[in-house]
């Protein structure tokens, strides 16, 4: 079987640097190019010395060149709308880790998947780790009347809350069956941090952090707290590795790495 031809977009970034390393190491697929905004060199190097791809400013031309089965991008919401339409409409599948993507976004993103006939993999968090915090959260939801979520990611990170912070809070609710209830009396202040489906959300942004998330459920006399650390940004590598064999089996969108897994059925998505 021929490997699966790749194309990172955002090769030259933090999350870049661990899955260009992690394609070189995987026989079944092949890094076939890589796109940045800040690339000045024609070529990026293969971090083990075996070689070097096309690197690319411009998407189109890398996608046209280079011919590859699948484009992963981690990038940010700016750029990857108009990186998904040059792909889609290219007849290249979908992987996508770029987190605050409105859902307007997302549902152009399954659109453009079933016009195009591409599979789309979007999710918020690749790290396995994160997604079973996801899913505990969710099963001890139904049992909590009150839940606030704390996220501290680094200081560079663009999006507050984070889209996993979102995400959790929303299918919380949604497993629950209603918002959760608010502590009264609840006074307008930023302190308290961002309100959603009853749960709020509190981002701590700081140097030496990297990404981290709490969920805290309280009812009388008791607390619950379900936490996940990501110590280095390998941890995402396994999820994107299993996108990518996945997408090539798919037509239009999977939303969320647990349905990869087998967290939750369908294609649902919030």
């Amino acid at each position: 079987m021929k490997p699966i031809r790749v194309v990172f977009h955002g090769a030259l970034g933090r999350v870049g640097g661990e899955v260009v390393s992690a394609l070189c190491r995987e026989p079944e697929m092949q890094l076939v190019g890589g796109v940045d905004i800040r690339a000045t060199g024609d070529y990026l190097p293969f971090p083990d010395g075996s070689g070097a791809a096309p690197l690319s400013s411009d998407l189109e031309h890398i996608l046209t060149s280079c011919q590859p089965d699948v484009v992963v991008d981690f990038t940010i919401a700016q750029a990857t709308m108009p990186a998904v339409r040059i792909a889609a409409q290219k007849g290249v599948n979908l992987v996508v880790g770029t987190t605050g993507l409105t859902a307007d976004e997302v549902d152009e993103i399954e659109r453009l998947s079933l016009a195009h006939q591409v599979g789309a993999v979007v999710a918020p968090n690749f790290a396995l780790g994160a997604v079973l915090m996801m899913h505990l959260a969710k099963l001890a939801a139904k049992y909590f009347d009150y839940a606030e979520i704390i996220e501290l990611h680094h200081h560079l990170k663009a999006d507050s809350p984070s889209g996993t912070a979102l995400s959790t809070a929303r299918v919380m609710a949604e497993a629950k069956g209603k918002p959760f209830d608010v502590p009264e009396p609840r006074q307008a202040s930023s302190s308290r941090g961002q309100l959603v489906e009853g749960v709020t959300i509190h981002s701590v942004r700081l140097p030496g952090l990297l990404a981290h998330q709490e969920v805290i459920l309280g009812g009388p006399g008791q607390t619950l707290s379900i936490r996940h650390d990501t110590i280095s940004r390998e941890c995402y590598i396994p999820g994107v590795l299993l996108a990518i064999k996945r997408v090539m089996e798919h037509k239009g969108l999977i939303y969320g790495l647990d349905t990869l897994l087998g967290l939750r059925g369908g294609h649902e998505r919030v």
